[in-house]
């Protein structure tokens, strides 16, 4: 069986790493020219860290990442209301981490290229679709770079790992549009010294007030002592429109809901005036759909099931996704009915 992969993120990197341990060829398709370190901070829970440590990445996670301690819950004057262990302070079998979604991403892709091969771990490549027949699938290509149309690649299934604008999820459901609540977020990362613990993943206010997010994600990010902070600012408003992914944010649009938030333990407004990146993200989901399997073309994570990315749920649900895909295409005799 050849499985053609449309999508080198998270999901698609962790199934390929996936169908490779189970004697499965494969080949992942990504629209990006170059894997490059982008974004800002994630949440590895132990749901995840247990499908990461299966793909043996878990040592080169613990490297660059941070294990969190505790989980504290924060009333907008900074007033402790619950606090709890988290990962394995808390009893489970696996850590909890935050980490820079860019260094997650780069650990699977370089882990990718030492076990697959780089000629299997084919960038630049966007993917416009899928045509297919009984023999297999053909995926329709154009070079991302150039835009040039590229002959087709065929194999005997396809996986949409292309997250929530995913072209194949497209060319079945062509009407579909994301669900949008009217909550914008805006993330950045700050480096200063650390917050309480130094392990602490925070959370402070309400939605419908004002809420952010905070926690490590780099150790010792320079030689002052300082650590790479992730905070993610959310509210919900009347009449906010959608904006587009990894768009520049403005302090402005803001700021001022949290420049007075200041307590005995941490600055907000100042924490956000410091950052070194501000990024503004819509919340969005979709609505559920009735299949998201069609012949020998199916969905993966966020293509599948698009969800608030809370506690980074799109990443842990993609690899619990691609770890039972695997399963699945290990036993099969028919592929498409594997898929179904």
């Amino acid at each position: 069986m050849e499985v053609a992969i449309a999508g080198g993120g998270i999901g698609g990197l962790s199934l390929a790493l996936n169908l490779h341990r189970r004697g499965i060829s494969c080949r992942v398709y990504e629209t990006a020219p170059e894997i490059r370190e982008l974004g800002v901070g994630i949440t590895l829970l132990p749901h995840a860290m247990r499908e990461l440590t299966k793909l043996s990445v878990q040592d080169a996670i613990a490297a660059v990442g941070i294990e969190n301690r505790e989980s504290c819950f924060f009333n907008r004057f900074g007033q402790l209301l619950y606090k709890e262990p988290r990962g394995k302070f808390a009893g489970y079998s696996y850590p909890e981490y935050g980490i820079h979604r860019g260094k997650l991403h780069k650990i699977l892709y370089d882990e990718a290229l030492k076990v697959l091969g780089a000629e299997r771990i084919i960038t630049n490549r966007h993917c416009l679709g899928a045509d297919q027949d009984d023999r297999g699938v053909a995926l329709n290509m154009r070079e991302t770079s150039s835009g040039a149309v590229l002959p087709a690649e065929r194999a005997d299934v396809a996986i949409a790992c292309d997250g929530i604008n995913s072209a194949l999820r497209k060319q079945h459901y062509p009407a579909e549009q994301v669900a949008f609540a009217g909550i914008n977020t805006w993330r950045g990362v700050t480096r200063r010294k650390p917050i309480l613990t130094g392990r602490s993943y925070m959370r402070v206010g309400s939605i419908r007030t004002g809420k952010i997010v905070i926690y490590p994600i780099i150790d010792k990010v320079d030689d002052q002592g300082n650590q790479l902070i992730n905070w993610m600012a959310e509210i919900q408003t009347q009449n906010a429109a959608i904006n587009d992914w990894n768009k520049t944010g403005k302090l402005e649009d803001f700021l001022p809901i949290y420049e007075n938030w200041k307590f005995d333990w941490l600055d907000v407004g100042e924490l956000i005036r410091n950052a070194d990146q501000i990024l503004e993200y819509p919340m969005v989901d979709k609505d559920p759909v009735e299949q998201w399997t069609f012949g020998r073309v199916t969905f993966l994570g966020d293509a599948a099931h698009p969800m608030y990315p809370r506690g980074s749920n799109g990443a842990a649900q993609a690899l619990i996704d691609s770890r039972t895909l695997a399963d699945i295409l290990a036993k099969a005799t028919d592929a498409p009915a594997a898929l179904k």
